[in-house]
């Protein structure tokens, strides 16, 4: 368990010293409040440039060359940074060749398989084809995929490694030295499907390429002529395959959990395909997450900016708490603000504008990123906000029906012993004598929050039209899928 652990958190680990490198700044915060100019994040964002130091950084501390500086020269000197590593993994009979041929031919990446790491007379691989009978050894494994991926063509090409590895203890035993795949594609169909594959399997002499009579047929009428009836594993060879592997998929899942993606085998050979590369180029940037979070009263905007906070470490920026905040601090500007809370006034843009600034400029906020809420409200507050220096680069629309935030707010009430909210429907008071004790705040009257989500439809379509491409999610459904539909646009370009 302590080894899975290790070799699981070895590549987030890597990464985050590449932005560790970033933020060593020669100030000391407890001195003198430290500000990050915010056009900083933005320049990073725009060009990159916190991708390619983690790039850097990471292929620096994993592969440990003699001499960083002319590695990372190489490194520069490369066509791309975004060179392919991917893992293809699967049952027997799955379709891995297939695929593996196909997607490293489309993105120019080197096709590498156990067969071709025994090929050369090297000592290595001479002393490899006397363990194939019985399996490699994985320290003899990890030995070949190294030296093979340390050569040039996989260096400035990328990779694709079919069919590698096979058990958790080769994927942890890679992961030790160093070779994490971006991108692992595990393709999975039931047995029968996987056997009857196998039957009917044909392959062309000159090319290696794998056919089927039912799955996959060639359109060229010369391949077709030339097929052969494939020389595999026997029914019972296989089978015994098959159950080593169904051993050994959870342990190779687990492994590499946070890059996976398990796509269904059977289905059209093209479905299949187009699938495999669109996760394949679909890359992971970093980028110091600035969200906006927009929606009704009651979509559940303060409880998603929560969640979110919690598992990544992003500051929760609710535009209502701050200014109550600052109003009780004392400042200057505080004392400019009191006045309209006391009277239940709106606080003029200006002033929510210039706490908003102070705050998304502090140090915390610059490295770890935001989650802002309860502003914008309307355009002229949107403008202000994109013409500042701290544009978001998300933003959800969390979407609701009226109805359903009139049942959220007016049902909802607070315990003022123990200050826990309850709700007559989703979560009732646990005793009749918390019930009689509950109080509703009047803001969440049902007058009131009419009024508030009537003007916030007014203001909708106009908030919309700054933010074409913000993504819309279904908030009428449980916070934890809600959450999942956030979390999945968070990384992804």
């Amino acid at each position: 368990m302590v080894l899975r652990e290790r070799t699981n958190s070895r590549a987030s680990a890597v990464r985050q010293s590449a932005f560790i490198l970033l933020l060593r700044l020669p100030m000391d915060e407890t001195v003198k409040p430290l500000r990050i100019p915010p056009q900083m994040s933005v320049y990073a964002d725009e060009h990159g440039v916190f991708h390619l130091v983690q790039s850097l950084v990471s292929s620096l501390v994993i592969d440990q060359p003699e001499d960083p500086i002319s590695y990372l020269i190489s490194l520069l000197q490369r066509s791309s940074t975004d060179v392919p590593r991917v893992m293809l993994l699967g049952p027997p009979a799955v379709g891995k060749r297939t695929v593996a041929k196909k997607l490293s031919a489309e993105l120019r990446a080197v096709h590498v398989t156990t067969d071709s790491l025994l090929q050369d007379q090297s000592e290595l691989s001479v002393q490899a084809r006397q363990h194939t009978q019985q399996g490699l050894p994985a320290e003899l494994l990890v030995r070949l995929i190294q030296r093979r991926l340390n050569e040039v063509d996989c260096f400035n090409r990328g990779w694709v490694l079919e069919g590698i590895p096979q058990t958790r203890l080769q994927a942890l035993s890679l992961q030790q030295a160093g070779v994490i795949p971006e991108h692992v594609v595990m393709l999975e169909a039931p047995d029968d499907v996987l056997l009857e594959r196998s039957r009917g399997k044909l392959v062309d002499p000159l090319t290696g390429d794998v056919y089927h009579q039912t799955f996959i047929w060639p359109v060229d009428d010369i391949i077709t002529q030339r097929l052969e009836k494939g020389r595999g594993m026997s029914e019972t060879q296989q089978l015994v395959e098959l159950q080593h592997f169904r051993c050994e998929v959870t342990g190779l899942t687990s492994a590499y959990q946070h890059v996976l993606k398990i796509i269904n085998s059977d289905q059209p050979h093209a479905d299949v395909y187009q699938q495999v590369l669109t996760f394949v180029r679909t890359r992971r940037r970093f980028r110091t997450p600035r969200i906006l979070l927009l929606g009704p009263p009651g979509s559940g905007k303060s409880h998603q900016a929560t969640l979110l906070s919690e598992k990544y470490k992003m500051v929760d920026v609710c535009c209502g708490q701050l200014l109550r905040s600052v109003a009780a601090d004392g400042s200057s500007l505080g004392q400019e603000i009191q006045p309209y809370l006391d009277d239940g006034r709106p606080v003029p843009d200006t002033l929510a504008l210039q706490v908003l600034e102070q705050r998304l400029s502090q140090v915390d906020c610059s490295c770890r990123g935001w989650i802002l809420h309860g502003f914008p409200c309307d355009l002229q507050q949107a403008k202000s906000l994109q013409e500042s220096q701290h544009q978001p680069n998300r933003v959800f629309f969390l979407e609701l029906t009226d109805d359903v935030c009139l049942e959220r707010i007016t049902l909802r009430a607070t315990d003022p012993v123990s200050g826990e909210r309850f709700h007559a429907v989703t979560r009732p008071a646990p005793s009749s004598r918390v019930q009689n004790r509950l109080q509703t705040r009047p803001e969440d009257g049902a007058r009131t929050v009419t009024h508030t989500l009537n003007q916030y439809r007014i203001h909708t379509a106009v908030l919309q039209s700054v933010y074409p491409d913000a993504v819309h999610i279904d908030a009428d459904q449980d916070p934890h899928s809600v959450f999942e539909a956030l979390e999945s646009r968070l990384s992804t370009d």
